[in-house]
Parts: structure tokens; sequence; C-alpha cells
């Protein structure tokens, strides 16, 4: 298959809206990518219209029709028939004479290709016996059928699609032509590569109206008047039955859009219970006015039916009708499936998402799968990663918080800001003698705390970080911090029991000042001594010298 499809992998957010709305699962996720896994997807261009990140890509043509169109062949467009419904008030004439100044040498619609594809489901009808028959139209479904009921495919009418017998048809007027298909859909750029040398090139909407920008030319709203045909009215549901007789005998004629309902009928089918029918799918929903590129930029399903409807008329158009082997077109079965784990396998999966019994299994589809058992399927496949189970991460966070907060010795107590107790834990219940949790939750935090400083707090914008407090009530000092977390409207308080820390340094304290005290008393006992010592001394000193006088004065008489 062709890479049609591709990923701006920086784009990519993890949203997994993609994989919810992939109708066959055919995306990957590795390495926080979604990766579109080419041999298992449709091509029906979900992925597209709902990615918000515009992550997908559609691969573009334009540079290649540029090359036919510098090749010197004429080069003619098929038009596919929702283009009314794309461009407002735009007629056949008026896209026409647009075209061909971007240098296309002829516009016709695709509806052409439309009346011979529904000439030759007639037939099939009346001459083949068949007991069902499922129109071979849009591509997805084909694929669809080629990759997921292989059992059905030979159910699908063995014709060409109306772009592919339009294209034929101006080749075998146009012997040296090369054919342009323009429309809604993604699918046919695969349909053109794969079944080579009828469709040389397919461009989206989108790439005509940038290259028409590119070019400053400008679509005049003009609508013609002079042809119409009922094939017209192929790109809405129910189109194809709108163009038939739909008088078969025996066979009943039903419409079905939307791949879930296709699939849900295709079950229908493989089970035996349909018989006699012919069904009209198309993948998307409203069929190819609602397709990939419309749907994503221009979604309108009642103005665009009204569009379509308007334009439309009740005859056919005249063509010359291929013989049936010349529309012949052959589906074979395309091989995709990975290797269905086993039991074991399933099961050990499930229990690593935290899953060991079935009420575990949520089925949110939150990681865009069914069931949980998908999921775990996929993983074993290497599709999906475990992280993408979000009640798991959730369970996952709130079981690694919980064992923090359960187990830190520092309390915690969050708020909303009406002050209400939203969260407290065991060792700030420990703090303020507070039995359980349930005593308090939901209460005002004035019945426990002094609710000053978180006011101050959430009216100040200041945190309050490590302030030393005394909790009378509960006899205690504690370091405390509070923070307001505005993006969460919570003020979380933090409190560290430090009351032993207290007592511990008041110890010290009362041990300084009792050692300080006996040392003055010690001082001041000394310098006593010291001064009576200095006294009797001095007392000494004063009578020696008074003796000694007297015996020099002696000595000195004598």
């Amino acid at each position: 298959m062709s890479n049609c499809l591709t990923l701006k992998k920086s784009n990519c957010k993890n949203c997994y809206k993609c994989i919810r709305h992939c109708p066959v699962k055919a995306i990957r996720f590795s390495g926080n990518q979604a990766h579109i896994i080419g041999n298992e997807c449709i091509l029906c261009g979900q992925c597209f219209v709902v990615c918000p990140q515009n992550a997908k890509e559609i691969v573009g043509e334009t540079e290649k029709v540029k090359v036919l169109l510098q090749s010197g062949d004429p080069v003619v467009v098929s038009l596919a028939p929702s283009f009314i419904a794309n461009y407002d008030g735009v007629g056949i004439g008026a896209m026409r004479k647009a075209l061909k100044k971007l240098g296309f040498s002829d516009v016709e619609e695709t509806a052409i290709g439309a009346t011979i594809v529904k000439n030759e489901y007639e037939r099939m009808l009346r001459e083949d016996e068949r007991d069902i028959i499922i129109t071979s139209c849009c591509h997805s479904i084909n694929l669809l059928i080629q990759k997921y009921f292989p059992a059905e495919l030979e159910y699908l009418a063995s014709v060409m699609s109306p772009m592919q017998a339009h294209c034929k048809d101006i080749k075998k007027r146009y012997p040296n032509a090369k054919t342009v298909f323009i429309g809604p859909c993604v699918a046919k750029k695969d349909e053109a590569e794969y079944y080579s040398g009828i469709v040389d090139a397919v461009l989206t909407f989108e790439e005509l109206t940038n290259w028409l920008a590119a070019e400053h030319v400008e679509l005049e709203k003009d609508m013609d008047t002079d042809m119409n045909s009922r094939a017209r009215f192929f790109p809405t549901t129910g189109g194809v039955l709108k163009t038939m007789a739909q008088d078969a005998p025996g066979y009943t004629y039903m419409a079905l859009d939307g791949v879930e309902n296709c699939i849900a009928a295709l079950r229908d089918i493989e089970s035996g219970k349909i018989h006699k029918c012919f069904i009209e799918m198309s993948a998307c929903v409203g069929s190819c006015v609602g397709g990939p590129v419309m749907e994503k930029y221009h979604r309108s399903p009642v103005h665009d039916f009204l569009s379509v409807a308007s334009f439309a008329g009740k005859n056919d158009f005249n063509v010359e009708q291929p013989k049936p082997f010349d529309l012949k077109k052959q589906f074979g079965y395309i091989e995709h499936r990975l290797a269905q784990p086993s039991e074991i396998e399933i099961s050990n999966v499930l229990r690593q998402m935290g899953k060991f019994k079935p009420s575990q299994e949520l089925n949110c589809g939150s990681c865009g799968y069914n069931t949980c058992r998908e999921k775990a399927i996929a993983i074993c496949q290497g599709k999906a990663e475990i992280s993408m189970c979000l009640p798991y991460l959730k369970d996952k966070a709130e079981s690694f918080s919980d064992t923090i907060v359960k187990n830190t010795p520092n309390g915690l107590i969050v708020l909303n800001e009406n002050l209400e107790v939203q969260q407290i834990n065991a060792a700030a219940r420990k703090i303020m003698n507070i039995r359980s949790a349930s005593d308090i939750l939901g209460d005002q935090v004035v019945r426990i705390l002094d609710p000053t400083v978180f006011m101050k707090v959430m009216q100040g914008g200041k945190n309050v970080r490590d302030e030393r407090v005394y909790l009378a009530e509960y006899k205690r000092y504690v370091e405390q911090t509070v923070v307001y977390d505005k993006d969460s409207h919570l003020l979380i308080g933090i409190m560290r029991d430090v009351t032993d820390e207290e007592a511990e340094r008041e110890k010290k304290e009362n041990i300084s000042r009792k050692t300080i005290e006996v040392a003055d008393k010690v001082v001041d006992k000394q310098m006593r001594i010291v001064q009576e010592i200095a006294s009797l001394l001095g007392e000494t000193a004063a009578e020696t010298k008074i003796a000694l006088s007297k015996l020099k004065e002696s000595i000195s008489d004598e």
C-alpha cells in the first residue's frame, strides 16, 4: 500500500484521539508518538479529520501533476461530483474555465464514470444471479473487506470505481491523454497507485484550492443549467441507489455509510443471516460529501446534500457502455494481521495494567481501544504501551502520592479556598490529636487551627516558609510552611513537629543559665577571697613597715 498519510512527529501530543476514532485501530504508539500501520490502514482519513494538532498529513501530488502538464500530452481532469458541495455556487463550466487556466486540457465529471458503473451494477443484478452484491465504489470499504472480511470478498462487486471507469473512458477517447482525479478522498490516491495505468495522479480539493490560490485563479460563481445527470447523486448516502431502477426481482436495496455501520453489516453477512441484497457501502458518514478533506474544513451535511441535489437531474449521461470484461476489477485478500497473543500473555499484560479481575477492567476507552482486553492484545502486538491507560496512570500517580503523604514525618493539611479541610495525613492528625480524618474533612480549618496564616497567604499571595510557631491548644511547637497553589485553588500546609527540639533547646538554655549562675557565684566568691587575702596582706605589710622603721631608727640612734 502507498503511504498516502504521513505523520508530523513533533506535533503528536499523545491525546489518543486518532486511535479512538480509527475504526480498525491501525495506529501504533511507540516512543510517545503515533504511527499509522500501513498494511492495516483502510485510508478512511478519520485520523486526519480528528487530529487536533494537524499531525496527520495527506501526501500531496501537485508537483507530480505539474510534471504531467509539462509533458506535452493533454491532461484531462476527472472531477468528483462532490465538487459542487465543496465549491459553493461553482458549476462544472466555471470549474473547467478555472482549471484550464492551470494548464489542463479539459475537465469532465466523474459522474460520467458513475453512470457506467451503475449500468454494470444493474446488468449484474439481471444476469449474474448473485446472492449479495456490495458496491465497490469506495476504496476504503474495498480495503476493509480485503483486510478484515476476506470471506465476504465474493460479494464485493468486481467492478471498477467511477473514478477508474471514467479515466479509462477518457483514455479510450483520447489515447495519449493523462488523467487526474480531483476529489475529497485520501483512499483514491492509493487506488490510483495500486491499479496503475488508469489514473495518473490524484489531487484532493484542498490541494486544488491551494494551487488555485497560488496561481491567483478565482472560481466564478456560475451554475450550469443546460446539462444534468442523476449520477451526480453518487457522492451522497444512497446516491448509487437513486440512480438505479431498483427493480431486480427478489432483491432488497439498502445504503450504509460510516465504517462502523458497514462492519456491523459485514458481520451479519458473515453470520449467514443476509441474502438477496444489493448494499451500497460508503466509509464516510454522508458518503463522499462527508469525505475527510471536506469534513476537515467544510462540514455541512444538510447544505452539502442540497447542493448536490440541486445540481443533479433525472436523466443519465449519454455514455458508451464498455463490455463487462473491460470494467472487471479483481480484489484479493490483503494479509495484515499480527500473531494473536496467548491468554497467558494477555493476562500478564492486564495484571501489569492493574487489572487482576474482570471487575477492574473499566473499558473506559480513554486509550482509544474499546476494551481493556483489546488494549492488552495491542500491547502484546507492539501497537500500544501500558502508559496509554489513563486509570492505570491515575492510580499509579495516586498510589505514589498517597505513599509519600502517608509516610512522610511531616504533617500535611490541604484546604480549599473556603478554608475547608480537603486532606489531612496521619502525621498532622497526631500533632493535633485528631482520631480520624473523617472527623475534620470538609469542615472549616478554624476548628483545629488558627486560620490567620492561611488567609494571609491566600490574600497576599506570598508563601510562608519554615515559620516556627507554638500551638498552645496542643502544647506543641511546629515549623510551618503554607503554600497557595492558584492553579488547583488549594492551600497546602506543611508542619514539622519541633516540640522535642524546642524542649531540648530549652533544656540546654536552662543548663547554660545555671552554669552561668554558678560561674558568677564562684567568681564572686573568688573575688571576695582575693580581696580578703589582699586585705590581710595589706595589714601585715603595714605592721612590718612600722617595725622595720622603728628598728632602723633604733639602729641609727646607736
